[in-house]
């Protein structure tokens, strides 16, 4: 028992933690260190006897009185029950105020029963807990705000498959009819060449060609083959199209969720214009592979560097792909071509 009473006040001296004693009148019998620098004093002889309440927090935070009666952390010397708090703010000497969280408990003196108190100044706790809340009030707001592009992002591709449809069994279907009725009058006509002959015939080339311009149109905003086939046959259709000789790579042997395989394919699409318009490439590479996550690449051996931002074409791409939760990366050193790759997650 000796050998613990000597070392208790080396023990208490070397905490971090503040610890006072106070009697059951509430006044100091005994701080360590910790307790004298926490409230900035100069010795612990300047606060030993002193009110306790009236030193730490004699006034609310509102600034009205606050009576030692009413000291939750007086309490333990009437009750026995020990007792904390972590929302008290505490005075210092300079009468600056710091956030507490503090623990009291009962100890028997001789005089009577007091009161040990520990308390810590809880400020970088509170920053702590501040940047917390900050930090998952910015997660929700960026959660909210890919969700409500994604959902804007699967609109659009909704109006853009209706929009495909009335332009094939709409307007085409009605200049299908047109070029149809234009060649069986044309066809009642005599051989000799009329004038009428004439007007019929470029009647029947300007319909034949509206009816093309209007399949493009029609396969711009939605291609048929997406939503019949799947993402590689719109792929494969779309580098049969292009420009620039472009060579598809890869496979998956399921379907996929359709505004995966949309967002995908308007990603290669897009992609493959800027080459076709920006690379001056020879040549285009797309590779298609479905793992854990779908992984796309379309890759030039054009120019090369391309800037990643606003104005490059390249930004509406990284908006499309981090809407599906996807990582957009490109690779584009000077003179050695360009590669744009995507991973969009595919939910089960």
């Amino acid at each position: 028992m000796q050998s613990i009473q000597m070392v208790l006040p080396a023990i208490l001296d070397s905490v971090s933690q503040v610890v006072w004693v106070v009697d059951h009148q509430g006044r100091i019998l005994y701080t360590n260190p910790a307790g004298v620098a926490a409230l900035g004093y100069d010795d612990a002889e300047e606060l030993v006897g002193l009110s306790s309440h009236e030193t730490l927090h004699p006034h609310r935070p509102d600034g009205t009185p606050f009576p030692a009666s009413e000291c939750p952390m007086l309490q333990p010397a009437t009750t026995g029950i020990p007792a904390h708090g972590n929302d008290e703010w505490f005075k210092r000497r300079d009468g600056s105020f710091f956030p507490a969280s503090w623990w009291a408990a009962p100890i028997d003196l001789r005089e009577g029963r007091g009161v040990v108190y520990s308390f810590f100044d809880a400020t970088e706790n509170r920053e702590l807990e501040r940047a917390r809340r900050e930090r998952d009030a910015a997660r929700i707001r960026a959660d909210e705000s890919r969700a409500a592009q994604r959902r804007i992002m699967q609109s659009i591709e909704s109006v853009r498959r209706q929009t495909a449809r009335d332009l094939h069994d709409g307007a085409q279907q009605r200049l299908v009819s047109l070029l149809i009725g234009l060649r069986l009058t044309r066809d009642l006509l005599p051989d000799a060449a009329t004038d009428a002959a004439a007007l019929l015939d470029q009647a029947v080339t300007d319909a034949q060609t509206a009816i093309d311009e209007l399949r493009e149109l029609a396969y711009g905003v939605y291609p048929s083959v997406l939503q019949a086939k799947g993402l590689m046959a719109a792929v494969e259709s779309l580098a049969e199209r292009c420009a620039v000789p472009t060579t598809v790579e890869g496979e998956y042997l399921r379907r996929l969720p359709v505004e995966v395989e949309s967002n995908a394919y308007f990603v290669i699409a897009e992609a493959l214009t800027n080459a076709v318009k920006h690379a001056d490439a020879s040549h285009i590479r797309i590779r298609i592979e479905l793992g854990g996550v779908l992984r796309i690449e379309v890759a030039d051996d054009g120019i090369g560097g391309v800037a990643h931002g606003a104005g490059s074409g390249l930004t509406g791409l990284g908006d499309r792909v981090s809407a599906f939760d996807g990582i957009l990366v490109i690779d584009s050193p000077p003179g050695r071509g360009t590669s744009v790759r995507a991973e969009i997650p595919v939910p089960e």
